[in-house]
């Protein structure tokens, strides 16, 4: 079970989130959330290979793609699809070791997922909504 403190400590350390699987369309709650994420200062990266440009951001294919730092992978999947994304992490991890945590977005649960983060170092939340949770913790912006 996570608790409320590595939840805060996880919020308070990322800088940047790539949203695996964000939608150009704006009532898609991966649209939402990542624009809620983006106006509390975080530097949002979308990844979908779908996509050119999303909220005014480059999109990338895949997580190997993203030039930048990413302190967190944000996924919205389906819970089936949600190990594709971690074993992504996970290989990008070893190579460059800047992968923090990966977090399932509220309703996607999947343990194999799971159990490939813990084995590879990266802290691991599921079926939690990261706005609700940064709602919830009262943190500051920015």
């Amino acid at each position: 079970m996570v608790t409320a403190e590595r939840i805060r400590d996880i919020l308070e350390k990322t800088r940047s989130i790539a949203v695996f699987g964000m939608s150009k369309d704006p009532g898609k709650t991966a649209h939402w959330v990542s624009e809620f994420l983006a106006r509390k200062g975080y530097d949002i990266i979308p990844v979908n290979p779908g996509g050119d440009v999303i909220m005014k951001r480059r999109s990338y294919p895949d997580l190997q793609s993203v030039p930048k730092r990413i302190d967190v992978v944000l996924v919205f999947r389906r819970s089936e699809e949600a190990l594709e994304p971690v074993v992504q992490a996970a290989g990008r991890k070893k190579e460059r070791g800047d992968i923090l945590a990966v977090w399932l977005q509220q309703g996607i649960r999947n343990e194999e997922a799971r159990r490939l983060a813990e084995e590879s170092g990266i802290l691991f939340v599921q079926d939690r909504c990261m706005m609700h949770e940064w709602q919830m913790l009262n943190l500051m912006d920015g």
